[in-house]
Order: structure tokens, then C-alpha cells, then sequence
């Protein structure tokens, strides 16, 4: 894809984070802009804040975990604009309790998965026949993350890891119809945002466990490594410039990353090759 002016872009989680830097970006190119986000206050904040420097976007709420809800994004943006050439299935959240995977509660994996992959599933679900039928140049974006290609990160990892097959999947099957659609799976690295408070849009029909009274020492220390690590991570901005050139690139695969990540990327990756057992040590979070 080579022509952005004009064109219409719709993303996901908006309202802050990656979300607002691809609006951003995107607005920058002279395109319009469909925000969507779950958070309100957040997304009119954002969207305000787009308008003021010109851009044409319109900001509608929506909880990607709700199907009905992104149909009803889809036909907002077509109605506003008559078509979609970008579409970035970015929103996401972090959750789970610091429990093992075996028990964690039920309400944890279907809040987590019901909006990093079944947001990403219904992305496609209510965008890709318009899309293709269109018969225009477009690209689809699927945001995983740098623990979609790595070990642990429990309930996370594990929708992330999906959300990069499914977009591996979709990639060839769109490739197999000759579409001019393209297909590109972002994998951050470490990024300052707000994921790991997530919380404050948890769904009030999936109530998570009460927090714990104590927090083990090591599990403490593992959620302040990766705190630090989002801290000092790559601002928004980098993954916007990152997903902008991929696109133009045609890239399914764009991981920007820290050396330390993707060192650690290249040791799963042999593992997996070689058929050998992962150390403690391979996973970036211990």
C-alpha cells in the first residue's frame, strides 16, 4: 500500500498508548480517522485533541469483545466514509492474577482473551468482507506483542502467541485470493504505556478475584522488572513510525524491539528448531 491521503483508517484502543500514536500518524498522512475505544472520557479527550490539529476523525466507543459493537464501528466508518483501506486491531489489556495458570479464575481468561484475540476476530469478522470487496489497495494490523514469539506471560502470552498465528493465517489465505490486502502482526517490545493498569476498564460482568493480602517476593519483583521495563520503554510514537513503513513495506512480521528482546526472540526460536527444553533463564520475565 503506497497511497495513504484521503484514504480511512480505523483503530482500536484509541484512546491512548499505540492506539492514539497510530491516529496519530495516520491523520498525519492526510487520512481520516475512525477512533475507537472503550474507555469514553479517554477517547474524547483524544479524539478533541486530534481535531484540534486538523485532522478528520470521528470517535465512536465500543468493547471489541462485543461483536455486535464492531459491526456496528464497521458500518459507522462506511457510512461516515464510504470505505477502509487500514485497519488496526490494536486494543488490548493486560490481566490475570499472579496465580498459576490452572487456577486461574475463569472470569480472568475470558476478560483477557475476550479483547486481545476475540477483539482481533471480530475485527476481521466485520471488516474483512467489506474490505476485500472493495477491491482497493489495504492493510490489516493485528497488535500481538514481543510475548507473542516468547515463553510465559500466562493468559496474556498465550492470546498474544494466537493473535500472531491468526494473523500468519489470514496473511496467506488473503494472499491465496490475490487480494490487494495486506496483512502485518505488530509485536512490540517494551513500550511506555499504560497496559499494566488495565483494570480500570475491566467489565463489571467478569469481576476479578479481591486483590491478594500479600504478594510473594518474587512475584513482586517480576511485576516492578516489567513496570521498569515499560518505563524506559520506546514512546507510542516509534511503533506508529514502525507499523507506517511496514505497511508501505508490505511486512507481515514487525517487531520493534529492544536487543535484549529480540536476542531473546532468536534463543525460542532455536529451541523450538532444535527441539530443546527452554531454561528459566530463556524467559524474559523469569
Amino acid at each position: 500500500m503506497e497511497e495513504f491521503k484521503d484514504g480511512t483508517a480505523v483503530i482500536t484502543g484509541a484512546a491512548s498508548g499505540i492506539g492514539y500514536a497510530l491516529a496519530a500518524r495516520f491523520g498525519a498522512e492526510g487520512m481520516n480517522v475512525v477512533m475507537a475505544d472503550v474507555e469514553e472520557p479517554a477517547l474524547e479527550a483524544a479524539h478533541n485533541k486530534l481535531s484540534d490539529l486538523g485532522v478528520n476523525t470521528i470517535a465512536v466507543k465500543a468493547d471489541v469483545s462485543r461483536l455486535e459493537q464492531i459491526q456496528a464501528l464497521a458500518d459507522r466508518a462506511y457510512d461516515e466514509f464510504g470505505a477502509v483501506d487500514v485497519l488496526c486491531n490494536n486494543a488490548g489489556v493486560s490481566g490475570g492474577s499472579i496465580k498459576p495458570l490452572w487456577e486461574q479464575p475463569t472470569n480472568d481468561w475470558n476478560w483477557v482473551m475476550g479483547v486481545n484475540l476475540w477483539g482481533v476476530i471480530h475485527g476481521i469478522q466485520a471488516f474483512m468482507p467489506r474490505m476485500i470487496a472493495q477491491g482497493t489497495e489495504g492493510h490489516v494490523v493485528n497488535t500481538a506483542s514481543t510475548m507473542g514469539l516468547l515463553q510465559g506471560s500466562g493468559i496474556y502470552g498465550v492470546t498474544k502467541h494466537a493473535v500472531v498465528a491468526l494473523s500468519e493465517a489470514l496473511y496467506q489465505e488473503l494472499a491465496g485470493l490475490d487480494a490487494k490486502i495486506g496483512v502485518s502482526v505488530l509485536c512490540p517490545g517494551a513500550v511506555d504505556t499504560n497496559v499494566m493498569d488495565s483494570q480500570r476498564n475491566r467489565p463489571e460482568d467478569l469481576p476479578g478475584d479481591d486483590p491478594p493480602e500479600h504478594i510473594p517476593e518474587d512475584v513482586q519483583q517480576r511485576i516492578d522488572f516489567v513496570r521498569g521495563m515499560l518505563k524506559a520503554g520506546f514512546p507510542p510514537s516509534d511503533m506508529a513510525d514502525a507499523v507506517f513503513n511496514g505497511i508501505k513495506e508490505r511486512k507481515l512480521y514487525i517487531v520493534p524491539a529492544q536487543p535484549m528482546i529480540k536476542e531473546a526472540i532468536r534463543t525460542r526460536l532455536d529451541n523450538v528448531a532444535n527441539e530443546r527444553n527452554p531454561s528459566t533463564t530463556d524467559s524474559l520475565l523469569g
